[in-house]
């Protein structure tokens, strides 16, 4: 069991292509409930997650992640949620103190810790699934369409179903990027290089470099994917709806 666990994790692939097969009630809700079991917030469990995969709204909702993984039968999307909690302080007479910055990123964790469960327990059972970064470019939008009350907040987005392809390994930086000793170790120009060599040097993205006309892979993401103004003015409007939605 422990060798199959570690196997999943160290051999995980982002799947992007699914067959027709639906997920089963049975199956989401046994992976749902796997995600349930995962560490939180002084047991508050501050998320909820939707499932979504009648038409029109799964296409309606793909169509706000700009149309990726169109083939997923389902798409699921998680969320931060105090309005159940504060549901639960009104029921017990108590105050209602959790829209502010403190409890937004309490239940962002929760949240995260949620999701790695779930995407872990889907994988153990064959299915697939992809990370929709998107959630944060069309938050309200979704929020909207998903009809989230206010107090729960879109966070993470998840494409999933049963794959129709493999997936690639993509690069990741190893320990010696990411593991400090005791304190934290402020990396030189060398240890950047040395590091990122497994980045810079993958021929997926020495491609991605030539199509994009950049000088090198980190351009990529400076000018292409992620230039500062389009982060500052996705910024802006999280952080109002944020405010907007009841979550600060």
């Amino acid at each position: 069991m422990e060798n199959d666990t570690l196997s999943l994790m160290l051999n995980h692939r982002s799947i992007r292509k699914f067959t027709n097969e639906k997920v089963s009630p049975e199956l989401l809700e046994e992976i749902v409930n796997c995600g349930i079991r995962a560490s939180n917030t002084g047991n508050m469990q501050l998320y909820s997650v939707i499932a979504t995969q009648e038409e029109p709204l799964r296409t309606n909702l793909c169509q706000l992640h700009f149309g990726q993984c169109s083939s997923a039968p389902m798409f699921l999307t998680i969320c931060t949620d105090v309005n159940r909690y504060h549901h639960y302080c009104r029921v017990n007479q108590c105050d209602e103190p959790y829209g502010n910055l403190l409890w937004f990123i309490s239940a962002l964790v929760d949240a995260s810790l949620f999701a790695q469960n779930l995407c872990l327990a889907a994988e153990a059972k064959g299915l697939g699934f992809c990370h929709l970064g998107t959630v944060n470019y069309n938050t309200q939008k979704i929020a909207e369409l998903l009809q989230c009350p206010k107090g729960v907040v879109p966070v993470i987005a998840l494409a999933i179903g049963h794959p129709a392809e493999e997936g690639r390994l993509s690069e990741r930086l190893g320990t010696d990027a990411v593991l400090h000793s005791e304190t934290y170790h402020d990396p030189s120009d060398d240890d950047i290089r040395r590091t990122h060599a497994v980045r810079d040097n993958d021929p997926f993205n020495q491609q991605m470099v030539r199509e994009n006309g950049t000088r090198n892979y980190c351009e990529i993401f400076t000018t292409k994917r992620y230039p500062r103004t389009q982060n500052e003015a996705i910024s802006a409007d999280l952080l109002a709806y944020l405010r907007q939605s009841g979550m600060l």
